[in-house]
């Protein structure tokens, strides 16, 4: 009977423990919450242009005849005087020469820093070698073929020579008796005392001063009013097509043209520069426009 019992007991009990199912622990994945994004709303900065204080010019396009024939633009020449209009007010105060002179040559003489010699050799006033130049050279044709002419590492020290070239030379003391701001006496003066054959050399320099403004920078240096010069639209010159004059009928006769050199016409007419000379007792290289020359 106990073992009845017993056994009674041990059959509940296993039917109680397989009824009963443990429980399943489930575990859920918190999703991850996204912060939302924030949009710029951070205006851009307008960069407003700078404005250029130097007086504008039409941007026309014109031919300078220096040591090589540059065509350049008007802004070409603006922005060839803003980088070396600093280095001309200084050397007007240390040297007496007129900033607007200095400019005005530099123009000239460089192509407006687009010459041959200024590209070459930083050349910015077709100053020769000479015998007292021991520098570094280059050969150019100018008024014979292949002339000597300084070459400088920079074009700062280009127009401290020149300073120096018009200081040291005898020939041009004259030019530090006129007025400081003269413009007009000195392009004269620079002509009269050798330094460009050219006779139109003195109108040339004036042009580009008065078209510029350049006498603004000699009027900075003396403290003097400026008043700016009306700019007007430069007529460009035509070139002649012909070796020839049309207005001479001798073939033996050659009529000077603006921009003509004796080494130019005497490479046109297969003659030396001293034959050249000879021929029309010339004693020194100036020509004039409309000069008539023996070419035969």
């Amino acid at each position: 009977m106990f073992k009845k019992f017993i056994i009674l007991f041990i059959i509940a009990t296993l039917a109680s423990c397989s009824s009963s199912k443990p429980a399943v622990a489930t575990t859920k994945k918190a999703a991850a919450i996204q912060k939302p994004r924030v949009a710029n709303t951070k205006k851009p900065t307008n960069s407003k242009p700078v404005a250029n204080k130097y007086p504008s010019t039409n941007n026309t396009t014109e031919v300078i005849q220096s040591t090589s024939k540059t065509v350049v633009t008007s802004n070409v020449i603006t922005d060839y005087v803003l980088q070396y209009k600093d280095i001309a007010m200084g050397n007007m105060q240390k040297y007496g020469i007129p900033a607007s002179i200095i400019l005005a040559q530099g123009i000239l003489e460089s192509g407006a820093g687009k010459g041959d010699l200024a590209m070459e050799a930083n050349n910015h006033f077709g100053i020769k070698c000479h015998s007292d130049w021991l520098g570094e050279s280059v050969r150019h044709d100018d008024d014979a073929s292949q002339e000597c002419f300084r070459k400088y590492t920079e074009a700062s020290e280009s127009y401290r020579d020149h300073a120096l070239f018009l200081v040291g030379k005898k020939r041009y003391a004259n030019l530090f008796t006129f007025e400081k701001d003269d413009y007009k006496a000195w392009a004269k003066g620079l002509r009269a005392a050798g330094y460009a054959t050219d006779p139109n050399y003195p109108d040339k320099l004036i042009s580009y001063i008065e078209r510029y403004n350049l006498h603004q920078y000699d009027c900075q240096v003396t403290g003097k009013d400026y008043k700016p010069f009306e700019k007007s639209g430069s007529t460009p010159t035509k070139t002649p097509s012909s070796t020839k004059s049309s207005n001479s009928n001798d073939p033996n006769l050659y009529e000077v043209q603006q921009g003509d050199t004796l080494y130019s016409i005497s490479k046109k007419f297969n003659l030396l520069v001293d034959d050249l000379k000879q021929k029309n007792n010339l004693t020194d290289n100036a020509l004039s426009i409309g000069q008539k020359l023996k070419v035969k």
